[in-house]
């Protein structure tokens, strides 16, 4: 009973979360950067990287799952499309306490689409079904999927929401929509962030349609002001590059979002924050440019933020380089 307790209690924090979230991103929310991250939000929902199935059966669990308790919520997004695998993959996730399990149907690039994951796989519904099903067979968390609204030609309404309509029949609950479509050959991923339309509309008429589903709209958004006006029409809203380029905009979040009423800290604590995780990262043996890269876009906007990434950039990289990098740095924004 107490397990299921806390499984219930875990499912509640994920779905107020997800009101507000940081959209996974390959090579870019590591560990070190949700850790940061958390600092400025308590409350938003942070994505792991993509991690594959065959990454987690067959290399260091360790490396790709390892994080840090105050990263909470967070969930961990995987790639694959077997449903046995994802099965396996989603109990060993479970065993490390993640929050919810997401399934990436939404990344166009050529090295996904050779895996038989990522966006291809919004023309297998049926097969996406069946990795769902067998993810929430295995454990009690959430399990979500990530989207376009559409690949290639197969973009109508009606395709979208023959899509959504088969993975919710399996059990899901909450899908995440980036309301662009994505060209599987053509484009490359970075232009398939930026050259198919937006069309949020698409997004809206699912809410209203599936009243019953979470629907997260991400794609284009980057004022909290923006995301406000799209909770009048969905669940949740996810924000990707603007919250890693300008990472301040999280401070906000909780306030604005979620109407908390705790201080918010000024960019100058966030750095002072980060100084005992650095030292104890760099006692583990990482480098200190491995963390402070996260954190070039923190003074963005703001008198001596060009000064700020020049520094991190020319000495983090250095070899003893330590946490008086960061407070050399610091004295420029002063």
């Amino acid at each position: 009973m107490t397990a299921q307790l806390d499984n219930q209690r875990g499912a509640s924090q994920v779905s107020k979360a997800s009101r507000f979230s940081v959209a996974p991103m390959l090579d870019w929310t590591d560990r070190h950067c949700r850790y940061f991250h958390r600092l400025l939000s308590q409350h938003a929902l942070l994505y792991t990287e993509m991690v594959t199935s065959g990454a987690i059966l067959h290399g260091s669990r360790e490396r790709h799952l390892q994080f840090n308790t105050a990263e909470h919520p967070l969930a961990l997004q995987l790639g694959g499309s077997n449903p046995a695998d994802l099965a396996v993959c989603a109990q060993i996730v479970a065993d490390y306490c993640y929050d919810e399990i997401n399934l990436n149907v939404g990344c166009p690039s050529d090295r996904v689409q050779n895996g038989r994951f990522g966006a291809c796989l919004m023309a297998e519904p049926q097969l996406v079904a069946q990795c769902v099903a067998a993810m929430r067979e295995a454990v009690p968390l959430p399990v979500t999927v990530k989207s376009r609204i559409g690949i290639d030609d197969r973009d109508s309404y009606q395709e979208l929401t023959q899509f959504i309509r088969t993975v919710a029949a399996a059990g899901c609950e909450t899908f995440i929509v980036h309301a662009r479509k994505a060209w599987l050959s053509g484009l490359s991923p970075k232009q398939n962030r930026d050259i198919p339309p937006l069309r949020y509309d698409m997004v809206f008429q699912l809410k209203q349609d599936f009243p019953n589903l979470e629907i997260v709209i991400n794609g284009g958004i980057i004022t909290l002001e923006s995301s406000l006006e799209l909770l009048n029409q969905v669940d949740g809203v996810m924000l990707g590059r603007e919250i890693y380029h300008n990472p301040y905009l999280l401070a906000e979040v909780d306030r604005t979002i979620f109407s908390a009423d705790h201080p918010i800290q000024s960019r100058q604590e966030v750095v002072l924050a980060m100084l005992p995780y650095i030292e104890q990262q760099l006692q583990q043996g990482e480098r200190l440019h491995s963390i402070t890269r996260h954190l070039l876009g923190l003074f963005h906007g703001v008198d001596g933020a060009r000064a700020w990434r020049r520094h991190l950039s020319e000495n983090a990289s250095k070899r003893g380089a330590d946490q008086q990098v960061l407070l050399d740095a610091l004295e420029f924004t002063v």
